[in-house]
């Protein structure tokens, strides 16, 4: 199978940065958003810019949508039901889906309506993108890594492989694919919570010694301990590799939780702290630094709730 066109759901920061790559370099042509139709109506007019640059890249409601060869998911997990809701009209017997959201659970769900055939697992990491009241800006465009299930047909892969290449987009296949999801995840668990709860950035939870830099030590070694619980052989030198990817990014950038924060909209808390405080209590597995996470990103999210009110 070849790759010519692909639909992507969600047109934040991962979104709007892999698709506009498409555009650059396969062609405006071969990619275009689409969201519900009451989204769709909601965000009509609205511009977006790109370091600077206005996107100018098609967005449809998915009651215009056709079978596409590849839907890209890059909603935040908080939206997931709905965008495999709205992905329907663009899936054909032979679409390819990869889904970029964070944690290790999207594909499972995903699934459970399209099935494995033409599904792979992937991740996306690496990237130092700000999105905040409609202006995208990062240095670091970060990668895709991805890999087959173990019921993702022949050629899928292959077919993603050789349109990122197409498209410019830095990626890598994965033969163990799981191992990076969760290194992936401990690293969410890490940076995305503590910069969120202390409303720091980068350079804040790199300061050695710094009680930011304590608490996500501490919860990247509890994902750590969950993910060899669960079969997979996450490592120290995996979570000495990571820390060094924090330490290479734009100091004063910001992760999405953080950026959650800002925009006062629900986060992925319940991806992060809430997956492995559920895994860690069915392995017996003290997290603590995990379950204060969990606590306090759900009393700054009230606050919200009562700001409104």
């Amino acid at each position: 199978m070849a790759i010519e066109r692909v639909a992507i759901i969600g047109k934040g920061a991962v979104g709007l940065l892999h698709g506009s790559k498409i555009a650059r370099n396969v062609g405006h042509d071969a990619v275009v958003y689409v969201m519900d139709d009451a989204r769709f109506a909601r965000h009509a007019g609205e511009v977006v810019t790109i370091n600077g640059e206005p996107c100018d890249m098609a967005t449809i409601p998915a009651s215009s949508a056709e079978p596409v060869d590849l839907v890209i998911l890059a909603v935040k997990a908080t939206g997931l039901g709905a965008a495999i809701e709205t992905m329907a009209p663009l899936v054909g017997p032979d679409t390819a889906i990869m889904s970029l959201l964070n944690g290790v659970t999207s594909e499972e769900r995903i699934a459970k309506r399209y099935g494995w055939e033409h599904l792979v697992l992937s991740v996306t990491q690496g990237m130092d993108a700000v999105f905040i009241g409609g202006e995208l800006t990062y240095t670091h465009p970060g990668e895709i890594r991805f890999g087959a299930a173990p019921q993702t047909a022949p050629g899928v892969v292959e077919a993603i492989d050789a349109f990122l290449d197409r498209a410019g987009i830095v990626h890598a296949v994965e033969e163990d694919i799981r191992h990076r999801m969760w290194t992936k995840l401990m690293t969410n668990v890490g940076v995305n919570q503590t910069c969120m709860v202390f409303g720091c950035d980068y350079g804040a939870v790199c300061k050695p010694e710094s009680e930011e830099h304590r608490c996500l030590i501490a919860a990247m070694r509890e994902a750590l301990a969950v993910a060899r619980a669960e079969g997979v052989d996450v490592t120290e030198d995996d979570l000495c590799q990571m820390y060094a990817m924090f330490e290479s990014l734009t100091p004063d950038g910001l992760p999405s939780m953080a950026q959650d924060r800002i925009n006062k909209k629900p986060s992925e808390v319940e991806e992060f702290a809430g997956t492995i405080i559920r895994l860690a209590e069915r392995h017996g597995i003290l997290v603590p630094q995990n379950r204060w996470l969990y606590r306090r990103v759900h009393e700054i999210e009230e606050t919200y709730v009562s700001a409104a009110l």
